[in-house]
């Protein structure tokens, strides 16, 4: 049966190359953007999953309120893992981890710069899944000073030795580390990257006490069948009572009284699964994925492969009056419906399959690309597990039923007593479902193309929104503590060179901000201000060119301004200062209690953070040589950049014994925060593409469906004198008319999810009509275009032939 089934299709296909040559394409592009996002959602979705006690794994979140500002960050205080374990019987395990970022390595006259150096409790390798080639897991962490390397590291570093037992100085202080063993590469799919990680006790804060210090990163496993939910219900009482006595002291209340004046402190456990996918969450170990997209990217692609469908639905039906006549000798020969229906079913199938293969070849070509764009590393295996082939199978199989259904159904309905009786055959009632088919597929390319365009307007609008500083050639040099305290005769030797305009020194950068403090005001001191905090130089100002809008910047001539702060617009409006040239703010930061800071200026609000969010109050004092971090910000002259910062290299390596300099361009570092943003908008429009192209497909067919049933009518009116325009014309109006259709039920739809999109931006564009009609005008050029041939081709044909068709 089967085997007839099959002899009859490819029988077939050889009368129809054109149509199953144009459903090839059509299934082949929407199999192929169905199999690309899906690689990417699972990816997403893949992450900490290999991990053996992943459900058991939770991490700490800090919630906080102080002063109207909220914190939800991964920071905690050092000392309340070993707390937790101690105090609930619940918790089997810790793990504290800090990350350094990049550090120089030395190895004898080798000199490395790694870029994740991660320090960690003992426990690391018993919580997470990350075998050891060398090293005992349960030993390889517990001393200070002893350090995990990756496989990759340990290559580059020792060759294909053994390094356990080895020594690498680390840092600029180099510092020794003893090699205690060498684990397999992290997998791409963690929510942490390291390259190395190094024992937590080493770093002098390991036994901090103080629990309103949050820096580190803790994560709990948790014993067999103990409940998350319940163990976070216990834990406002270990805060009120570890975290109490510290809070009085500090600030002279109760945890009851801090919360009752609307502040917030609470720890939540999340799900290592979780991790990846919560954007709402700060100082992550790895940049998070927002699911918002993944749903975006859910829907592009469902909607080509309807796209697809529908066209391969459409352009069977055109078929029809073609195929009508094979119909009717079948049934006249005995088959029945059933017979026939499988054999359409068969033959969409078939195609459904021919596209597939083609679809995993256009995968497997395009991935480096898509990697390179996503910034990730998927891979098409299809033997990487036991269910993907018959996954892919049964895909086809409803892709090919799911677009041969109807034509297999309708086709077969066909009256032999009708179609015998002509060489083709008109059905009525299936030119409005055709033409329905093709406002669907316009409807979603027209969504598709208002969507990229909104997406990639808001993207420029961030790009280029004034962000109150100059972030134009500002170049960043990172890992300052090399200077050493030779930081004026640093930035006096820079200065000097010919295409730098300005050099600044501070412990933060707008983007990488790395303090927040709480404040309190001279005569309200009851009220608690939360406020990022930034210790810069005399030249900060200058440097960044920011607009002081009161009063002054910090000067050298006034002694007295290392007792004085600087606050921008964000302060004075929140905290609600009358007189803020006068106002008095208290800081924390001093041996001697509580320390008064004048406010001699503010500055016009600058964006210091991503822009998805509102300028926060900011504070600024004056950086001592007792701050050995932070950034160093060279402001060059746009011509001959390179030139320039090879000189400045020079400088670098003369004060830093050769030390690698690490550093990088402001605007750039701004425009990689919309990373995603702009993946999204790239695939977007890479997906619109190809909509459109499978829609213009569908088109294309449905052009010819309507030229061969309309052809003695255009006969006779080129008889009549109508010219290859004016037929041109008569058909392009139902086409119009087809798009304008599309508009009106597209449009609506994009500006409500356009709409949802935008609310996720402080800042954002306003979509108007142009957006909107660009669309539309787009889809409509296109329609034009692809019926173009066709009708051209039938209103050239003489009226004579085409009154002697049928």
């Amino acid at each position: 049966m089967f085997r007839s089934l099959l002899k009859h299709s490819i029988k077939s296909f050889r009368k129809q190359k054109g149509y199953v040559f144009i459903n090839i394409i059509g299934l082949t592009l929407g199999i192929a953007t169905s199999l690309l996002i899906s690689l990417y959602v699972l990816n997403e979705l893949s992450y900490d999953k290999y991990n053996e006690k992943k459900d058991r794994i939770h991490k700490l979140i800090l919630n906080g309120k102080i002063g109207g500002q909220e914190v939800r960050v991964t920071a905690t205080a050092a000392i309340i893992g070993p707390t937790i374990a101690k105090d609930y019987p619940e918790v089997e395990s810790f793990c504290r981890m800090n990350s350094l970022g990049n550090t120089v390595l030395r190895h004898e006259n080798l000199k490395l710069d790694e870029r994740d150096f991660l320090e960690a409790d003992s426990t690391f390798f018993n919580i997470f899944s990350i075998p050891l080639v060398y090293g005992d897991a349960s030993k390889v962490l517990d001393e200070p000073n002893e350090c995990v390397v990756s496989k990759t590291t340990a290559k580059k570093i020792f060759g294909n030795k053994n390094p356990v037992g080895r020594v690498l100085e680390v840092g600029t202080e180099r510092t020794p580390y003893t090699v205690s063993g060498v684990m397999q590469d992290i997998p791409d799919n963690t929510h942490f990257d390291a390259s190395i990680v190094a024992s937590f006790m080493t770093n002098e804060r390991s036994n901090d006490p103080n629990w309103l210090s949050n820096s580190f990163h803790t994560y709990l496993l948790l014993r067999e069948n103990a409940s998350a939910e319940n163990l976070e219900q216990k834990l406002p009482g270990m805060i009120k009572k570890y975290l109490g006595p510290q809070l009085y002291e500090f600030m002279g209340i109760t945890v009851d009284e801090f919360m009752e004046k609307g502040n917030k402190y609470s720890l939540v456990l999340q799900p290592l699964l979780n991790i990846h996918l919560d954007p709402t969450i700060d100082y992550l170990l790895k940049p998070s994925t927002d699911p918002k997209y993944l749903y975006i990217f859910g829907g592009i692609a469902l909607l080509i492969i309807l796209i697809a469908a529908i066209n391969f639905m459409n352009l069977s039906t055109a078929k029809a009056s073609r195929r009508a006549k094979e119909i009717g000798i079948k049934k006249a020969g005995g088959s029945t419906r059933s017979i026939l229906i499988k054999q359409f079913l068969v033959e969409s199938t078939i195609i459904s399959f021919v596209s597939l293969l083609v679809a995993i070849a256009i995968v497997k070509l395009s991935l480096p690309y898509f990697n390179d764009l996503l910034d990730t590393k998927m891979t098409l295996g299809l033997l990487s597990t036991w269910y993907t082939i018959p996954a892919l199978v049964l895909f086809t199989i409803i892709v090919g039923v799911l677009a041969g259904s109807y034509p297999a159904f309708y086709l077969s309905s066909i009256s032999p007593y009708k179609v015998l009786r002509s060489d083709s055959v008109k059905i009525s009632g299936h030119g409005k479902l055709r033409s329905t088919l093709v406002v669907f597929q316009f409807a979603a390319s027209i969504i598709l193309i208002v969507g990229t365009l909104i997406m990639y307007r808001q993207i420029n609008y961030l790009l280029n929104k004034d962000l109150g500083f100059d972030k134009e050639q500002l170049m960043v040099m990172s890992r300052v503590s090399a200077i050493g305290n030779r930081m004026e005769s640093f930035k006096s030797r820079v200065q000097n060179i010919p295409g730098v305009e300005n050099i600044s020194a501070a412990t933060a950068v707008p983007g990488r901000n790395n303090n927040q403090n709480a404040y309190r005001l001279e005569g309200r001191l009851d009220e608690d201000l939360l406020i990022t905090t930034n210790w810069v130089d005399y030249d900060f100002a200058n440097t960044y060119k920011l607009e002081i809008i009161k009063g002054r910047f910090f000067d050298q001539s006034y002694p007295s301004d290392v007792d004085a702060c600087i606050i921008n617009q964000s302060t004075v409006t929140e905290y609600d200062l009358k007189d803020p040239l006068s106002s008095v703010i208290l800081s924390p930061m001093s041996s001697d209690g509580l320390k008064p800071l004048k406010v001699i200026g503010v500055v016009k609000d600058f964006n210091f953070e991503a822009l998805n969010s509102p300028v926060d109050p900011y504070i600024m004092q004056v950086r001592t040589n007792d701050f050995n971090f932070g950034y160093i910000t060279a402001k060059l002259d746009p011509n001959n950049i390179q030139t320039t910062i090879a000189e400045v290299e020079k400088v670098w390596n003369e004060f830093t014994s050769n030390e690698p300099v690490d550093y990088f361009f402001l605007d750039e570092d701004f425009a990689q925060m919309l990373r995603q943003e702009k993946q999204s908008a790239q695939l977007s429009l890479i997906f619109a593409v190809f909509a459109i192209v499978v829609a213009s497909l569908g088109l294309f067919g449905l052009t010819s469906y309507m030229l061969q049933q309309r052809t003695k009518e255009i006969g006779v009116r080129k008889a009549m004198g109508a010219s290859v325009a004016q037929v041109f014309l008569l058909i392009s109006k139902s086409i119009s008319a087809l798009v304008l259709v599309s508009a009106v039920i597209g449009v609506p739809l994009i500006y409500f999810v356009s709409e949802k999109w935008l609310q996720n931006y402080h800042y954002r564009i306003q979509p108007g009509l142009l957006d909107f009609l660009s669309g539309f005008v787009i889809v409509f050029i296109i329609a034009l275009t692809t019926i173009s041939y066709r009708t051209i081709k039938a209103a050239s044909v003489k009226p004579a032939h085409s009154l002697r068709y049928e």
